[in-house]
């Protein structure tokens, strides 16, 4: 990994208030859940991926917050929640979604990545975000000024993990057993539909109640979310998340993903498990998205040093 990537996770650990030992730079809160993964008859027409053909599949997912504080209330404003899932193929090989309750991403490459972060540094005489440097940051990259008024809207605390829709942000290009390739955006779609929580109630949340609730959730019944492949066309950018697609564009459902159950021993013992938005078998090809990849290797530092602080535990 690069100085660049290593001085993105120390951006990060810095808006956390600091490295948290063991947790995660971003997402540091959040629960673990298993469950399967069944696909739906007309996936395999888009990809030849093992998890995209005829049988179910075993699945391990996480549910989080965004931010980087293991102590942060869920109830926290202006902070995306992510559902990540590991897909467990019948060849002993797995591949990997993550999503977030996000409709886009705010920046383009790595570079932009650390330089809004660094931006975004508390003011010393306020503690809040210096305004000044997050503006002349916004003035000079006009394509996260543009994504942040999509973001914004979308960042109220949900009244459940089961109750967003979440994004890959990234495209992905789908290869069948053919050989055509169609670069998709994956998107979860909840059986319990979409909520938010009231803007009058959020103060008088419980700052764990998105891991509280999910556990009753889980006790009455399993989760279910529908996995979509938004298709895209030739004027849809393939390498640049922080533009958008047209909400109008073609889906095909891919597939039913169940959860059933609260995996809480899974890290537990130290096991370090990783989420990579890279993380792809044959039939899904990646793009030359460069923060795509960044985050990739951000993901890999961030897990090196999670595992040296647990093994010094």
């Amino acid at each position: 990994m690069g100085e660049l990537d290593h001085e993105i996770i120390a951006a990060m650990s810095e808006l956390a208030g600091g490295e948290h030992a063991g947790f995660r730079a971003a997402h540091a809160k959040g629960s673990f859940c298993r469950g399967s993964f069944t696909p739906a008859p007309g996936a395999r027409e888009l990809s030849r991926a093992g998890h995209l053909q005829d049988e179910p599949v075993a699945v391990t997912a996480r549910f989080s917050n965004g931010g980087g504080r293991p102590e942060a209330s869920d109830a926290e404003r202006l902070e995306g929640r992510g559902l990540a899932v590991k897909f467990h193929l019948a060849d002993g090989s797995a591949t990997d979604i993550v999503a977030l309750s996000l409709p886009v991403f705010f920046v383009r490459n790595a570079e932009d990545f650390l330089a809004f972060l660094r931006a975004r540094r508390p003011d010393p005489g306020t503690e809040g975000p210096n305004m000044e440097k997050v503006g002349a940051f916004l003035g000079e990259h006009p394509e996260t000024a543009a994504a942040l008024q999509l973001i914004i809207p979308s960042l109220v605390p949900p009244v459940s993990y089961a109750t967003c829709e979440y994004n890959s942000l990234h495209a992905f290009g789908l290869v069948n057993a053919e050989g055509d390739r169609r670069y998709i955006r994956y998107r979860f779609i909840p059986e319990a539909g979409a909520h938010s929580a009231a803007e009058e109630d959020i103060d008088g949340l419980d700052g764990d109640y998105l891991q509280t609730e999910l556990g009753e959730r889980l006790a009455g019944g399993p989760i279910a979310f529908t996995l979509l492949a938004r298709l895209g066309e030739e004027s849809d950018s393939i390498d640049d998340p922080t533009v958008p697609w047209p909400e109008e564009r073609e889906t095909v459902e891919l597939g039913h993903l169940e959860l059933t159950e609260l995996a809480p021993e899974l890290e537990a013992d130290g096991q370090i498990m990783v989420f990579d938005p890279t993380n792809a078998v044959d039939g899904i090809e990646l793009p030359d998205d460069k923060i795509l990849h960044a985050r990739s290797r951000a993901y890999s530092i961030s897990a090196e040093r999670r595992a040296a602080a647990l093994a010094g535990a």
